[in-house]
């Protein structure tokens, strides 16, 4: 039986076997239409008889597109305007990539669930190199992100790594006028926009590691919507949960933000948790890796313990350096 659940967007005040009508506060990218579009109809195939409706909206980090993410605000950006939807009683929840999901929510917003992740690895994307070894010194590789800027520079120092902004097909139409040799992006938005075969080649996590949450969706709430909580949970995934948990965990602890390359990826083998992180200066000259593993169950207390191996490994120097 599915448990009483009340929608702020329901007529009526009493709680009644399913939702009646659901508003999915989403931004307005392609990207980002497609995963609200994913989730309603998730939640239309649970709750048959409820209406699922998007209110899609343009964020601040949608508008500021001319400087780097790390410079105006860090992905707090993406975010700010729909929880605004969520507080107001315009919407009573919100699709978004984990990656972009600040580590640290304000007390009024819950995380409901996280769906099970797609590829979390990087893309390489070129219409001219087979892969970043096959490029020449000097080639221009566009990232949006420091930490895959400072990984390129660290392993391929002879190429040019320059800032790359804008949707998803705003970066592959500045790839595809010639601005740039081969550009970085998450193999999963690829992959969700049926664009799979721009992708060159998937990067191991052992050239870039991803983002803390990369490919993973998360469903936020009010933290006071027990019922929509209740609700959420079939869509929840056990171990892309727990996975991201770690992940978010590190880059918490760490205050992880887009002013601080660092990098966090978990991943179960066999029941177990196996938790990878590291922290960068930005240019690569010096980065910082540890690895744990453990339990599923102990995926925050995971995170916490491999954020203070990278400390002890003088990780506290990098980030008072860099942020």
């Amino acid at each position: 039986m599915s448990p009483p659940i009340v929608s702020l967007s329901a007529s009526g005040s009493s709680l009644t076997s399913a939702p009646e009508r659901i508003v999915i506060a989403t931004r307005e990218s392609r990207l980002a239409l497609w995963q609200a579009e994913h989730v309603k109809a998730r939640l239309e195939a649970l709750y048959p008889a409820c209406e699922v409706v998007l209110l899609g909206m343009t964020t601040r980090g949608d508008q500021i597109l001319d400087r780097p993410l790390a410079k105006v605000g860090g992905k707090g950006l993406f975010v700010k305007e729909l929880e605004t939807a969520l507080l107001d009683g315009r919407a009573d929840i919100a699709v978004h990539s984990m990656k972009d999901v600040p580590m640290v929510l304000d007390e009024a917003f819950t995380l409901g669930c996280i769906s099970a992740r797609e590829v979390p690895l990087d893309a390489f994307v070129s219409n001219r190199y087979e892969s970043l070894a096959d490029m020449p010194p000097g080639a221009v590789v566009g990232t949006s992100s420091l930490r895959r800027e400072s990984q390129l520079h660290a392993q391929y120092p002879f190429l040019a790594v320059t800032s790359l902004r804008g949707n998803l097909d705003t970066r592959l139409r500045k790839l595809d006028e010639g601005q740039y040799d081969a550009i970085i992006l998450a193999a999963a938005g690829l992959k969700r926009l049926g664009l799979g075969e721009r992708v060159r080649a998937l990067l191991p996590s052992e050239i870039s590691l991803p983002a803390a949450g990369q490919g993973a969706l998360g469903i936020e709430c009010l933290a006071s919507r027990s019922d929509v909580l209740r609700w959420l949970q079939p869509l929840n995934d056990a171990d892309t949960s727990a996975c991201v948990r770690a992940e978010r965990a590190v880059a918490r602890a760490l205050a992880g933000s887009c002013e601080v390359p660092l990098g966090a990826y978990a991943e179960v083998r066999d029941g177990v948790l196996w938790l990878r992180g590291f922290v960068a200066m930005p240019d690569g000259s010096r980065i910082i890796r540890a690895e744990r593993e453990g339990a599923v169950v102990d995926a925050d207390a995971l995170g916490k313990a491999l954020a203070e191996d990278l400390r002890a490994q003088g990780a506290e120097d990098i980030l008072a350096e860099v942020g």
